[in-house]
């Protein structure tokens, strides 16, 4: 049986731009950081000391096991990868950062891409694909929309340029909890065209686009899912509300 789809209120939606906007306001606070020379754990240190003084609690952190306040996923890691001092940034990689507050009891989801220094220009381009596919599909959320609408979207601008998109992980509800329904998904389904927007739903869009091959290999960690062949991955996320007039995005400042 298909889960209710959770509405949520006004009143929830001030306590969802609040914490949109710390998480946003968290991953500003670490953009200077994010350089060459840089561990993945001295990042995933810096979002956890911001989190803390700002008064938001991370979602990341103890999730079914999960040791990190934050996932930084670089190159060719797909999405969950578990920050390490043995993990450093070098010049021409490329990097998500993810990170999901807690305040008042409500969440905010919200990933962004970095680029180290002279990346290559298919890394560059596949980073403002991954982007301009989340905005894209954004765009055409709406009070009445079919779900179909997003993967037909990032179906169509990822296809032109030659890059996938990984089908094993999706976007989610979220609200006062971390996921719920719906499943987002980001690629054409026709299971998508049933499920109708509705004022008052709020989820992420976060489609991960790779250059080659959509299948993921995870770690024995359990969480650090890489791309089947070596090839890169970008990914970039927000959460959304759905309005009268289309959507809001909560994850910006």
């Amino acid at each position: 049986m298909t889960k209710p789809f959770t509405i949520y209120t006004e009143r929830d939606f001030d306590g969802l731009r609040t914490v949109g906007k710390m998480v946003a306001e968290t991953l500003d606070f670490i953009t200077p950081y994010v350089v060459a020379g840089v561990s993945t754990y001295d990042i995933d240190r810096l979002v956890a000391e911001h989190t803390k003084k700002i008064g938001a609690v991370s979602a990341c952190l103890g999730y079914n096991g999960y040791p990190k306040s934050c996932c930084v996923s670089r190159n060719d890691i797909i999405c969950h990868g578990i920050p390490s001092k043995k993990e450093v940034l070098a010049d021409g990689d490329i990097v998500n950062v993810d990170c999901t507050h807690i305040f008042n009891g409500y969440f905010g989801d919200c990933s962004r891409m970095f680029v180290i220094g002279e990346a290559a220009p298919r890394a560059r381009e596949l980073v403002k694909v991954a982007y301009d596919s989340m905005m894209a599909a954004i765009g055409v959320c709406r009070d009445g929309a079919s779900f179909g609408e997003i993967g037909r979207v990032i179906s169509a601008l990822a296809g032109r340029h030659g890059f996938s998109i990984v089908e094993d992980f999706c976007g989610h509800g979220i609200g006062r909890v971390f996921h719920e329904a719906p499943n987002v998904l980001h690629y054409e389904n026709p299971l998508s065209d049933k499920m109708i927007m509705r004022r008052g739903m709020v989820f992420t869009i976060e489609p991960m686009i790779n250059e080659g091959a959509i299948e993921p290999v995870i770690a024995a960690d359990g969480w650090t899912a890489r791309t089947k062949d070596g090839g890169l991955s970008a990914q970039w996320e927000h959460t959304i509300g759905i309005t009268d007039s289309g959507a809001e995005i909560f994850t910006k400042l």
